[in-house]
Formats: C-alpha cells, structure tokens, sequence
C-alpha cells in the first residue's frame, strides 16, 4: 500500500510538472516584445536645446507648472547626477529586467484577454520609495532610483525593512502587485478578515503572473522569513481564531498584521522578535490558494469574489 501511495503521488507530480510546462509554454508563444524607454538617460544627456523636443516626446513626465529653468537646473543638480550616475551603474544593462517585465505581460494577456501591454518607461524619483512603480492603462513608470541593492549609501537612512526590498528583482514584482490591484474588485474592507482575503487575492495574483519569481520574493520575504512564517503557520492561524480576530473591526488590526512593519505584533514578546511582519498577509494568501485549490474558479473570477464567500467555500486547515 505505501508502495502504491508513492507511486500515485509520484504520477500525480509528474503529471502536474508536465501540466504546467505546457501552460507556461503556451504563455511564452503570446510573445509580447517590450522596448524599455530610458527616460533616465534621455533626461540627464538633456540641454536647453534638446529639452523642448523631450517635453513633447513626454509630457507627462513634465509638470506644466515648471518653467524650463527649474528642468535645467534640475538636470545640473549634483543630488540629480548622483542618482543618474549610481542608476547607470546599476541598470547598464537593462536586458534581464526587460524580459521579466516581457514575462509580466506575457501572463497577464493570457489571463486577462483585452490586456494591452503598456509603455515601459524609467525615471529617477529622488528615492520616492512610496512610489517605486506607477501603473495607467497605457504607461508603467519604473523610479530605477529606488531598486539600487539594500544596502546601498541612498537608503541610509530608510528602515531596513522598507528597503530590504530596493533591489532590481523585485521591480516585476512591484510590477504585479499594482497590476493585481486594477484587477481586484473587493467591497471596502471593513474586518480583518477583508483585510487579509484583499492581499492573499494580490499574492496569488503574483503566483499565477510570475511564477518565474520564488514565493519569498513575491510576498517580499527573506528566505529565513518564509520559513519562520511557513513552521509557524497552525499556530499563527489557532492565534487569529482563537482571539476572534478574523470578523474584527477594529482599526488597530492592520497595522499589527497587514501594514509593513519590521514584526507582527501577537504582542507575545517571544514571537514578536522573532516573526516578519505582514503574516495577516500571509495567511490571506494561504486562505486562498485552500480556495482555488478546492473550488473549480478561474483567477478572474476569484479576483472579484467577496472575502465572505472565499472564507465560507474555503476548508482552510494549516498542518501543524
């Protein structure tokens, strides 16, 4: 009999791997080619003469409330040619980036049909890290200031949480993530509850759009991070249930599970210091994987799915 388990969870595993490269070959064939615009570039090589023809190549990279002085001035700023100048060290080479972001699109068309694919363009930000990627339907803004490694001299002074995230890998990411918030469509949360389906709706968004990315990059974990979260996971849930958190409305709640913080805060000092923050995300992302996995929905429809009907269809039981 045990002989016979291994054998079907090994057809199963097979069966699934195969499965999957088909779909992901299928997806590769959509072929969607990007040409990043290095607006970055073209704005530090910019003079007096050349600067009308870049204003009206992009005019919305240019507020219409500067005169050309305050674009000169700014181009001839040294904080300006250091950020131009770390930016160009970093992204010499943009080819690796471009593919991934090709990928990006490549996914969504497939999943999302009347997808037009955008223009990609790059710019610098004064490290507006609130602001690394900006999403229209018909531009994505990349702010390459902001995606220079973590520990670069720029974020000296930014939490190490915050910027343990400003390196080049997670630009697709941040890339998803706004992209899955143009597709969830979900009543303004009210509970936890609504709080945690919102963000497992973003992360399995981001394992179906970029499963090229590991788990830990898509929800933004280290390694470490994932699996503390990963071996905690009964009890982090048996602490939600148990405390009746799940349908609170408390306003305090976000920001000990939700909001990005160094730790989550169980206020139970011998976890707090060891636990990544966000695990109210975490657990929403788990809570719908259970969902997919045991209801015939497509990722389209889960995406406009209210957090109730998710948490009721949803046999949800994490092993211990």
């Amino acid at each position: 009999m045990k002989n016979l388990l291994l054998f079907l969870l090994l057809a199963v595993t097979v069966y699934s791997c195969k499965k999957n490269n088909q779909l992901e070959a299928d997806i590769a064939q959509i072929n969607i080619d990007v040409e990043v615009e290095r607006f970055d570039q073209f704005f530090a090589e910019t003079n007096a003469e050349t600067l009308p023809k870049l204003k009206k190549a992009y005019p919305f990279m240019f507020s219409k409330k500067y005169k050309d002085s305050f674009w000169l001035a700014k181009i001839n700023d040294t904080l300006q040619q250091m950020l131009s100048s770390e930016v160009n060290k970093t992204f010499s080479n943009f080819s690796d980036t471009e593919a991934e972001i090709e990928s990006l699109f490549n996914h969504i068309k497939y999943y999302f049909e009347a997808f037009n694919p955008p223009r990609v363009i790059t710019t610098t930000s004064d490290v507006d890290y609130r602001n690394r990627v900006i999403v229209t339907d018909t531009i994505a803004i990349i702010a390459l200031d902001n995606y220079l490694g973590s520990n670069h001299e720029f974020y000296t002074n930014i939490p190490k949480y915050i910027k343990s995230h400003f390196k080049k890998e997670q630009i697709v990411v941040d890339l998803a993530t706004e992209y899955a918030k143009k597709y969830i469509h979900q009543a303004p949360n009210k509970t936890l509850l609504d709080e945690m389906i919102y963000f497992g709706k973003q992360l399995y968004f981001k394992d179906v759009i970029i499963p090229f990315k590991t788990e830990a990059q898509r929800i933004g974990y280290t390694k470490d991070e994932l699996n503390w979260a990963n071996i905690n996971e009964s009890d982090i849930w048996r602490y939600f249930v148990e405390r009746e958190l799940l349908f609170s409305t408390d306003s305090k709640l976000p920001s000990r599970f939700i909001n990005p913080a160094p730790f989550t805060k169980f206020y139970l000092e011998d976890i707090d210091a060891n636990s990544p923050g966000r695990l109210g995300q975490y657990i929403g992302w788990k809570m719908v994987r259970a969902y997919m996995n045991q209801n015939k929905v497509s990722l389209k429809k889960m995406l406009i799915t209210s957090a109730e009907e998710i948490y009721n269809n949803t046999k949800y039981k994490p092993n211990k």
